[in-house]
């Protein structure tokens, strides 16, 4: 995804704290975990999140909550005429985990 020029800072305010309600409905929808990063240079940003169901995952973008809030989003950040944030896959060129910690 990519902010608008000038828009890191007010991007970040508007996370902290995100609302209540869209948390609640990412948490209710399975997400462990969920990151967003931005490269200050550029103005991209990378998410990262861990799901318990893809399905589920996608079931997010349908949610009133979602909806309002990409709209709130769409003035810091390039958007499609849904207001959902125009994004690009990344492609993985790393990964490492192990399965059993000792």
């Amino acid at each position: 995804m990519e902010l608008h020029d000038g828009a890191v800072a007010e991007y970040e305010r508007r996370h902290r704290p995100i609302w209540k309600e869209m948390e609640d409905v990412l948490l209710g929808h399975g997400v462990r975990t969920y990151s967003i990063y931005v490269d200050p240079r550029s103005t991209d940003l990378f998410g990262y999140v861990e799901v318990e169901d893809e399905e589920m995952w996608q079931k997010v973008a349908a949610t009133a909550v979602c909806r309002r809030w990409w709209h709130h989003m769409r003035d810091v950040m390039a958007t499609n005429g849904d207001d959902s944030p125009v994004s690009r896959d990344l492609r993985e060129v790393f990964h490492i985990e192990r399965a059993n910690p000792r």
